[in-house]
C-alpha cells in the first residue's frame, strides 16, 4: 500500500484505490457551463498590452466572459453569479512551461534520486525512502548519485545497497553515466552470478542487466504521473510542451478519458518520426485542447552538464574534446533532410541546440529549410541556444527563430561554467541579448533536469532568475552578468504570452481576456511591487485550468 499512500498524501487526499486518487487529484468537477464564476478583489495582470491590468474576470464553464473593473464584470456576469473574493491577492495566466521531460519526472518523483547524494548515510535515506514508496515487484533504477558534488569519488558499495532494498533489483547509476551499480537481485535476474561480481557492471554485463528490467506496471505509471501533476499544478503550471514518447502518449489519453489530466499536453515526439506521423496525416496542432502535437524535437549536440556540448574551441577543463554531436546529425546532411522535410510535412522542427557551433551550425540548417520551404507560419524552435557568438544574436531575429531557453539553468550553471568555457560564458543564458537580437523568448524548466541536476517545474523560480540572475542565496551581489536581466513583465509574458504563440495557441489561451479559455494561477504577492529577490519566496495559492480548481493552497 506504500505506492498509493505516497500519492494520496502528496495530493492532501485519502483513499486506496489509485483510479480514484487519479481523479481526485485532477480537482473538482468542472463548473457547469450554465453557472457563472466571478473572481474579484484582485490585483490581475492580463497580459495584454491594451489592457495589462484588471480587478476582475467572470467565467462561465471553461471560457472566460468579461475581465475589467468590477462593476463592469459583475454586470457582464448577471445576477446569481458565484462570486469568489480574492482577498487582493495576483493573478495571471496559467503558466505554460515549454520543456519538461513527464515520465522522467514521475519517475524520480515516486523513485530514487540520488542527486545530491555523495555518501553512505544519505545514499542510505534516500534509497530505503524509495524503496518504501515504490510498488513491491518493481525495479528500482537511475538515481544519478553525485551530481551536487561533481569533484566527488564516493561510489556506493553493493553491499550497502542489498542491505537496503534486499530482493529488490535495483540499477543504480552516477550522475554522468560513467558508473552503474547492480545488486544482487538485478544480477541474478540477468543470469550473472552475484558472487563473481562487486556490483559495479559495464559493457556486456551492464546490457544484460539493462535488459532484464521489468517495465513498470501501469498501477506504478499511474502513481508516477499523479506526482508529477500534483508537481506541477500546486506550481502554478498549467501546459507543459513535452518530450513525449509513445507509452507516454497512451497514458496521458488515459487520464484525459478518466477526467484526471490536470495540465494541458503540447507533445513533441522526436524529430527522426516525421515521416510514420506525416503517414498519418498528422501536423503541428493535432489533438484538442488538452492534448495535441505542437512539434518535433531534434537534437544538435550534447549538454554541458557532461561536457559534451559542441564548441569551436575545446573545454578549459577538458582541452582534449570540443563536444560531440548526437545521432541526428549523422550521416552528413542527414539533420537538414530531417528539418526540411519535416517543415515541407507541416511538423514544426523544434530543436536542441546548446554550444556555440551547435548554435551557428543550427541557424544555418533553419535558413536553408526557409529557403528551401519558402515563406509560411511555421515558428521554429532553437531549444536551449545556450551559448551565442556575438554575431548569431541578430540571426534569430531575422530568421524568426523562437528561443526556447531555461532561465533556472543559469543560476546553476553558474557555478561551473566560467571554469569550463571561459570568457565565452559572456554568451550564456545570454536573455536580453537574445531579445535584443529579435528572438522570441519563452521560458521553460527541463524539469526534472539533465543528468547534472534536478531543475524544478516552478515558473516562479525561473522568473526569479531571469530577473536577478542570482542563485536562490542571492550570489552574486549584482547578478552574473547582469546586463542579461529581464523585467518581471518579459519574464511573465515568456511564461505565458509568447509560450502561447509559440504552440500555435495564441487566439485562445496565454492571456486573460474575453473569449480566452480560463488558465490562471493565483499568487500570494505581486510580482511587480516586491524586491526582485522576494520573487522566489511568492507562493501559488491556486490554480485553475479550463474554469476548475485543480489546485488551492491551504491558508496558514
Amino acid at each position: 500500500m506504500a505506492v498509493y499512500d505516497h500519492v494520496t498524501r502528496s495530493c492532501g487526499l485519502s483513499g486506496t484505490m489509485l483510479a480514484m486518487v487519479a481523479v481526485a487529484c485532477a480537482g473538482p468537477a468542472q463548473i457547469p457551463a450554465e453557472r457563472v464564476l466571478v473572481l474579484t478583489d484582485a490585483r490581475i495582470w492580463t497580459g495584454d498590452s491594451a489592457a495589462p491590468w484588471a480587478d476582475a474576470v467572470a467565467l462561465r464553464g471553461e471560457w472566460l466572459i468579461a475581465v475589467g473593473d468590477r462593476a463592469a464584470v459583475m454586470e457582464a456576469a448577471g445576477p446569481g453569479a458565484t462570486v469568489e473574493e480574492l482577498g487582493g491577492r495576483m493573478v495571471v495566466p496559467g503558466f505554460i512551461d515549454t520543456h519538461t521531460h513527464f515520465n522522467r519526472a514521475g519517475e524520480l518523483l515516486l523513485g530514487v534520486n540520488l542527486l545530491a547524494v555523495a555518501d553512505d548515510v544519505a545514499f542510505r535515506r534516500h534509497v530505503l525512502e524509495a524503496h518504501e514508496r515504490l510498488p513491491r515487484d518493481a525495479w528500482m533504477v537511475g538515481g544519478d548519485w553525485g551530481a551536487y558534488d561533481l569533484e566527488s569519488t564516493w561510489v556506493p558499495r553493493r553491499e550497502l545497497l542489498d542491505g537496503i532494498v534486499g530482493d529488490r533489483p535495483a540499477l543504480l547509476r552516477k550522475w554522468d553515466r560513467s558508473v552503474y551499480l547492480a545488486n544482487a537481485a538485478a544480477l541474478r535476474a540477468a543470469g550473472l552470478e552475484p558472487s563473481r561480481h562487486d556490483g559495479i557492471v559495464s559493457g556486456d554485463d551492464l546490457a544484460r542487466v539493462r535488459e532484464a528490467i521489468r517495465a513498470g506496471s501501469l498501477e506504478q505509471r499511474l502513481a508516477e504521473a499523479m506526482l508529477a501533476l500534483y508537481d506541477l499544478k500546486s506550481h502554478g503550471v498549467t501546459e507543459i510542451h513535452d518530450i513525449t514518447g509513445d507509452e507516454q502518449m497512451r497514458l496521458f489519453q488515459h487520464l484525459l478519458r478518466v477526467d484526471s489530466l490536470s495540465v494541458r499536453v503540447c507533445a513533441r515526439p522526436t524529430l527522426d518520426r516525421w515521416e510514420h506521423l506525416a503517414a498519418l496525416g498528422l501536423q503541428t496542432g493535432y489533438g484538442n485542447r488538452m492534448l495535441r502535437i505542437c512539434g518535433l524535437k531534434g537534437f544538435v549536440d550534447g549538454i554541458m552538464g557532461n561536457s559534451s556540448a559542441m564548441f569551436r574551441e575545446p573545454y578549459r577543463h577538458m582541452p582534449e574534446t570540443t563536444g560531440r554531436w548526437r545521432a541526428m546529425m549523422s550521416p552528413p546532411g542527414n539533420m537538414r533532410r530531417l528539418i526540411i522535410d519535416a517543415d515541407a510535412a507541416g511538423l514544426t522542427p523544434q530543436i536542441h541546440a546548446i554550444g556555440d557551433l551547435a548554435v551557428d551550425t543550427l541557424l544555418d540548417l533553419f535558413q536553408e529549410a526557409l529557403r528551401v520551404n519558402g515563406p509560411k507560419d511555421r515558428r521554429f524552435r532553437m531549444i536551449h541556444a545556450q551559448v551565442v557568438e556575438r554575431d548569431d544574436f541578430v540571426r534569430f531575429g531575422a530568421l524568426d527563430i523562437i528561443a526556447e531557453v531555461q532561465p533556472y539553468h543559469a543560476i546553476d550553471d553558474m557555478r561551473w561554467m566560467e571554469d569550463r568555457i571561459g570568457g565565452r560564458s559572456r554568451g550564456a543564458y545570454a536573455f536580453r541579448s537574445l531579445k535584443d537580437g529579435g528572438a522570441l523568448l519563452v521560458f521553460g524548466s527541463d524539469w526534472p533536469g539533465t543528468n547534472a541536476s534536478w531543475y524544478p517545474a516552478e515558473p516562479l523560480l525561473g522568473i526569479y532568475a531571469a530577473v536577478t540572475r542570482q542563485t536562490l542565496d542571492g550570489e552574486p551581489p549584482n547578478g552574473w552578468y547582469p546586463n542579461q536581466r529581464l523585467t518581471v513583465q518579459e519574464a511573465l509574458d515568456a511564461y505565458t504570452v509568447t509560450a502561447a504563440y509559440a504552440g500555435f495557441e495564441e487566439d485562445w489561451k496565454g492571456k486573460l481576456v474575453s473569449g480566452y479559455v480560463a488558465d490562471l494561477v493565483v499568487l500570494s504577492a505581486n510580482l511587480f511591487e516586491i524586491e526582485p529577490a522576494a520573487i522566489k519566496d511568492v507562493t501559488v495559492d491556486g490554480t485553475m485550468v479550463g474554469g476548475r480548481w485543480v489546485y488551492r493552497r491551504e491558508r496558514t
